[in-house]
């Protein structure tokens, strides 16, 4: 024969405090999950690691070269200190309207008005 037992006031008290506690933990992961992670902004590389950027000459077109090699034909090197790091920052916007002539000076993009 089975003998019931009386539950102790304190453990099913703290049974419940463990279920609020889990609740209130879903419900932020949920806030969290459905609000896009507000405040966490991501930021994507121009280049990926052992990369670096390079600008086309006389256009606002770039492309990625390998860390050791030198920019292909038609392409060169950001000027020191004006290079673009990561998409949408100071530099990668300014190069959207600017460029460098065949002599390495900077110019306005010939596509802006």
């Amino acid at each position: 024969m089975y003998a019931t037992r009386r539950a102790d006031r304190t453990v099913t008290a703290s049974r419940h405090r463990k279920t609020r506690i889990a609740a209130a933990l879903a419900g932020a992961a949920a806030v969290m999950a459905l609000s896009g992670c507000a405040g966490v902004e991501y930021r994507e590389d121009i280049c990926s690691g052992g990369e670096y950027p390079v600008l086309s000459v006389g256009g606002t077109g770039s492309a990625c070269v390998r860390d050791g090699e030198e920019p292909p034909a038609g392409f060169v090197r950001y000027p020191q200190g004006k290079v673009p790091e990561q998409v949408g920052d100071e530099w990668d916007l300014y190069w959207d309207t600017h460029t460098v002539d065949k002599d390495g000076k900077i110019v306005d993009a010939p596509d802006v008005s």
